[in-house]
């Protein structure tokens, strides 16, 4: 999901993970990728396009305060971490308009599962951001 500045505004997002809304969301990516393919039949050019299976995955980037709580969360529930919850609890919303008048889109990311942790710092960094991929059943899009 490509969202360009033009397309909306960054203050009129608003995402939800575990039914929680994050407020050091710094950036994030949805992808939906369906696998396809040229059919040859008789001849050198393709007579069909076939289309396999389909993957979704993105990553979530957010301030290290914010994955922080993701875990607090996760401990409270008795896993390690939040790559340990399992991907049929996590379900993430994201919910963006172009302006406070346009009308909600809304992209559901079903079943996610986050595949990786990683725990970073920079001298004199004036924030720390960690980037959480995740890996998902589906990534339905709407209008609401």
């Amino acid at each position: 999901m490509d969202i360009k500045s033009n397309d909306f505004a960054w203050a009129n997002i608003t995402m939800t993970v575990l039914g929680r809304k994050l407020t050091g969301l710094r950036g994030f990516e949805l992808s939906k990728k369906v696998e396809k393919e040229h059919v040859f039949a008789s001849g050198n050019e393709p007579v069909d396009i076939g289309e396999g299976n389909k993957t979704y995955t993105g990553n979530l980037k957010l301030l290290k305060h914010e994955v922080d709580k993701l875990n607090d969360a996760a401990q409270v529930a008795g896993y390690a971490d939040i790559t340990e919850v399992p991907h049929t609890l996590i379900t993430i919303t994201c919910e963006y308009k172009k302006t406070t008048v346009s009308q909600r889109r809304v992209v559901t990311v079903i079943g996610a599962g986050f595949t990786e942790l990683t725990t970073s710092m920079e001298q004199n960094a004036k924030m720390s951001e960690v980037t959480l991929p995740f890996l998902a059943m589906r990534i339905v899009h709407s209008a609401a």
